[in-house]
């Protein structure tokens, strides 16, 4: 299965946009995903950020709404 089918289409933005879509947001009205390794999200994290290393993302899939819209950093 490829990942990428799930996240179309893709719009990229840069963090300025990103906070001002986020802000505000609840986790059940958006989902912030971070795809980096574990050490690097434990170093930082935006708030409410649900942690998906790339590597895992393909097996994890079932585990982001897909109706509502997710961001990806």
């Amino acid at each position: 299965m490829r990942w990428k089918q799930f996240l179309t289409p893709v719009k990229s933005i840069d963090a300025e946009q990103a906070r001002s879509h986020i802000t505000g947001k609840s986790p059940a009205e958006v989902t912030i995903l971070d795809v980096r390794q574990p050490g690097e999200y434990e170093s930082g994290h935006i708030p409410g950020a649900k942690l998906i290393p790339l590597p895992d993302l393909t097996h994890r899939m079932d585990e982001i709404a897909k109706d509502k819209p997710t961001f990806v950093y």
